[in-house]
């Protein structure tokens, strides 16, 4: 099966049976030695009830973990309801007709159909071992069935979890939607917040930048015994952002051994002669550059490279890095480094699972999108199956969950003072050498960020 053959299968919303083998024991009744007589009380006043009720909130916020409430619920089903949510456009694609314009697949499309694609494996897989779930798929960029029409008609009040490869205002919509009434909502690859707060219920899986930020600060601090940190970064608001929350990560980090960052600002104007003044000869000189677009990162990296023959010099660079092809003949001789939440080195049970399957059905290999598909929905099914609908508190509890990747979803604080988290985030960021145009990227570290206000 190819991917022009996938139409209007997916024109509606997918929705996928699956079946569990479920158990229930029973215990024998005892009988009882006799009715004991009615005990006559006095009927509470509205005013007693309405304070004792008061005194039971109280009390349940109290005990709930994070203070929340629902958290301190066992809710446990024989099926789930999931909810999962992709960009699959198929209002666009099949706007004319319910054959594929070309018969391929518009680029733009590719990402979330290989979400999709992921996500439905994962799905097999555990209806293969007797999971029982009612799962929806719905296409978060259809017009007719937006997800504002969808919260109107009530088709998502059922759903114990939320699953969705999703952007603004998407996550936004959700989020709210999450929040009233009390179900937990994955942000499967959205690296940002979206603005959203007061929603202990969101979970964010792809880190934001600022946790990237912290986590790269701290690794350069501790990886290297000697260094000479140099933070490179172009005059632009997005940047300075940038170098503010790795300097505010700097302030933050309790070590003695701790060096101090020396802030360069550059420009394609920058000459060789100024950049190697901010370099020493006798230490590694750790380069953290705050380029998000390849344009940037590449003028810095020949900048860089022009003084590697005469400068030990290792270059940090962003988490968008990732799909960056550095493989210029003039920058070989510089070492570069990433931070991402995800780490898969293709080489496990499940990565030869998935691309075995994507092989045969597909005739191609997986993207990472489509194992990122398969790895969340995998991973929080089995949390629901094993932890009921409130996983919260055990949510980091990987044992026979995990497919690739250490999560660390942690508590995130927007105020002070504020008792109940405005969303939980993916603490984990792992640091991975850039490998060049023959060899493959390689895991150096993984690093907690401790950054959460």
């Amino acid at each position: 099966m190819s991917r022009s053959t996938i139409n209007k299968q997916l024109l509606p919303v997918v929705v996928l049976s699956v079946t569990l083998s479920a158990c229930s024991l029973f215990k024998p009744g005892t009988s009882s030695p006799g009715t004991p007589p009615p005990v006559v009380t006095k009927p509470k006043t509205e005013e007693e009830k309405k304070k004792e009720e008061e005194e039971k909130k109280k009390e349940e916020v109290k005990a709930a973990p994070f203070n929340v409430p629902a958290f301190g619920r066992e809710v446990k089903r024989e099926s789930y309801n999931l909810a999962l949510f992709s960009p699959l456009y198929l209002d666009s694609v099949f706007a004319n007709s319910l054959e594929i314009p070309g018969r391929t697949m518009p680029r733009y499309v590719l990402p979330g159909l290989d979400f999709y694609e992921g996500a439905q494996l994962a799905l097999d897989t555990l209806r293969q071992q007797g999971y029982n779930l009612n799962v929806i798929v719905y296409d978060s960029k259809s017009r007719l069935n937006s997800i504002p029409t969808l919260i109107r008609n009530r088709n998502l009040d059922a759903v114990d979890l939320i699953i969705g490869a999703v952007s603004n205002p998407e996550l936004r919509e959700l989020s709210n939607f999450a929040r009233e009434k009390e179900v937990n909502l994955v942000s499967a690859t959205y690296p940002n917040s979206g603005g959203v707060s007061d929603n202990p219920f969101l979970l964010i899986t792809n880190s934001t930048l600022k946790t990237h930020c912290d986590a790269l600060q701290r690794y350069v601090q501790e990886a290297f015994a000697t260094k000479n940190i140099v933070l490179l970064r172009r005059n632009t608001p997005v940047e300075a952002r940038i170098a503010a929350d790795i300097k505010a990560s700097y302030e933050q980090m309790q070590s003695p051994k701790k060096s101090i960052i020396h802030e360069v600002i550059w420009s394609n104007a920058t000459s060789d002669m100024e950049l190697s003044t901010h370099l020493l000869a006798d230490r590694p000189n750790v380069c953290i550059v705050t380029a998000l677009d390849e344009a940037g990162a590449k003028a810095i990296l020949q900048k860089l490279s022009v003084q590697a023959a005469n400068y030990p010099v290792h270059v940090f660079g962003m988490p968008t890095w990732d799909v960056m092809k550095f493989d210029d003949p003039e920058l070989q001789g510089v070492q570069v480094y990433y931070s991402s939440p995800y780490f898969n080195d293709k080489t496990n049970a499940f990565s030869r699972y998935i691309t075995d399957y994507f092989k045969r059905v597909y005739k191609m290999r997986p993207s990472d999108m489509a194992f990122k598909g398969f790895e969340l929905t995998y991973y929080f099914v089995k949390q629901l199956k094993d932890n009921g609908v409130y996983f919260n508190t055990a949510v980091n509890d990987t044992t026979a969950k995990k497919v690739f990747t250490d999560f660390n979803y942690q508590p995130v604080y927007l105020g002070d003072g504020e008792q109940q988290p405005d969303y939980f985030e993916n603490k984990n960021i792992y640091i991975i050498q850039k490998g060049s145009s023959d060899t493959t990227d390689i895991k150096m570290s993984a690093v907690t960020s401790a950054l959460s206000r």
